[in-house]
């Protein structure tokens, strides 16, 4: 973390001095008066410049940049981190060669990689409301359109047999897909049953 003192003959020409020597844009950093700048005596005596301290603020997605970047460079590895936030998420983005080890069997690596993040994230910024997400060559938007896609045939074969479907183990954010996808569907029911992490969805004819 950068932090500097400087002197101007105002705080704001202070505190611009320092953002050119720590090149760092306003919105970064944390401005600490120190001393408030004095015009002395008629101006010409005990005149004092106005003296800060200037310290760059910890900026949440920049700091989970570098957290999931050290993470995938002592698995070897290296990529590019996109970073896209809304007041509900933090999407975090990897894209680069080799990226299906961080994708594993069915999202397995990536699903515990979330995890650690999240851990990470919400314990360094515990007043942040917003939910990370992890994801790596755009997998989750394919799986979620593929997830989608199966419970949708699924259902057209429960009420063709008449008989429950199971589906295989799948975490919550993909059952919440499997609930969702359905949940307007007048001719099925939806509910999960097991634990975690052989949690299944079953879908069921009315």
């Amino acid at each position: 973390m950068k932090e500097i003192e400087t002197t101007g003959k105002t705080i704001e020409e202070a505190t611009e001095k320092a953002l050119k020597l720590l090149q760092l844009p306003q919105e970064e950093v944390v401005v600490e008066v120190i001393t408030e700048a004095s015009s002395g005596l008629f101006g010409l005596i005990g005149t004092k410049p106005a003296r800060i301290r200037v310290t760059e603020a910890i900026i949440p997605e920049k700091y989970m940049v570098g957290f999931l970047d050290g993470i995938i460079t002592k698995m070897g590895l290296s990529g590019d981190i996109a970073v896209e936030k809304t007041e509900q998420t933090l999407k975090m983005n990897v894209n680069g060669a080799k990226m299906g080890m961080l994708i594993g069997k069915r999202g397995q690596t990536l699903n515990a990689l979330q995890y650690l993040v999240s851990i990470a994230f919400h314990k360094r910024f515990p007043g942040q409301n917003a939910r990370l997400i992890l994801d790596v060559e755009g997998y989750r938007e394919k799986r979620e359109e593929t997830l989608r896609t199966l419970a949708l045939n699924i259902a057209q074969k429960a009420v063709r047999t008449k008989r429950e479907v199971m589906l295989e183990p799948m975490n919550p954010q993909e059952r919440r897909i499997i609930h969702t996808t359905l949940q307007d569907n007048p001719d099925i029911n939806t509910y999960s049953q097991g634990d975690d992490p052989y949690r299944k969805v079953v879908i069921a004819p009315k």
